[in-house]
């Protein structure tokens, strides 16, 4: 492709196909989140296919990704088996986003860094959802669920290193299969909205310690209500089988 100077411009990347194999990858990875498949329970491949109408090719593929992942491992010679959650590996990532997110809020307040336009921007757009009159508040919980988790995402990426981001985003994804559970509850939605709130006008003012120190208690008291939440909703699970 040639440009008006005469330069030859890269022709433009194609974007990635969604695949069948990456259709029946969410159905299982959102069986498990959902609880509708749950750790321990056995399955084999032919189960899944004749309930999602799908070939073995692509489920063998999208459990193979899943095992890498750690939700799921085979068994030999009788199917597959659903993983207890690792509760061990689930807190390192939770230390592992506090600690780009924590160091993303001291880089927004930095008095002597200029926050760029595109940073203004996402935070300005974070303060017309979080900072709203409590009569505007959402109450659909997969939508404040995924207005949190961009909440995060924007701080991260608002400080400007997009290494950081890129990296805090990975580790997003990683926990959101648990970190849904923490909006089941009305309370924690409120809680949310109110402790989001004050992060934010913190950052507005630049007030870099007392925001990090809040943002600090706000992951770790959603980190222990979503081990608790899972736990049960786990051991409800069983009951119901």
């Amino acid at each position: 492709m040639t440009t008006e100077t005469g330069q030859t411009s890269p022709a433009p990347v194609p974007a990635a196909r969604y695949s069948v194999a990456d259709d029946v990858y969410d159905k299982i990875k959102k069986d498990v989140a959902e609880f509708r498949l749950i750790p321990g329970d056995r399955f084999t491949e032919n189960e899944l296919c004749l309930r999602l109408k799908v070939s073995r090719t692509p489920v063998r593929q999208a459990l193979y990704r899943l095992q890498q992942e750690g939700y799921v491992e085979v068994l030999f010679r009788s199917g597959w088996r659903v993983l207890p959650f690792d509760f061990d590996k689930f807190e390192q990532l939770y230390d592992l986003r506090m600690l780009l997110e924590f160091d993303a809020v001291k880089r927004l307040c930095d008095e002597g860094v200029a926050r760029s336009r595109k940073g203004q921007e996402l935070i300005d757009g974070l303060a017309a959802i979080w900072l709203v009159p409590a009569s505007e508040r959402s109450h659909d919980t997969a939508q404040v669920s995924q207005w949190d988790e961009e909440f995060h995402c924007a701080l991260v990426e608002a400080a400007g290193n997009q290494e950081i981001a890129r990296v805090h985003r990975e580790v997003t994804d990683r926990i959101r299969i648990i970190r849904r559970l923490d909006f089941t509850k009305q309370a924690r939605i409120d809680a949310t909205y109110d402790e989001h709130a004050k992060i934010l006008k913190l950052i507005q003012r630049k007030r870099g310690d007392q925001a990090a120190m809040l943002l600090r208690a706000h992951i770790e008291t959603s980190q222990s209500e979503v081990r608790k939440i899972t736990l049960h909703q786990v051991f409800m699970a069983r009951q119901a089988k």
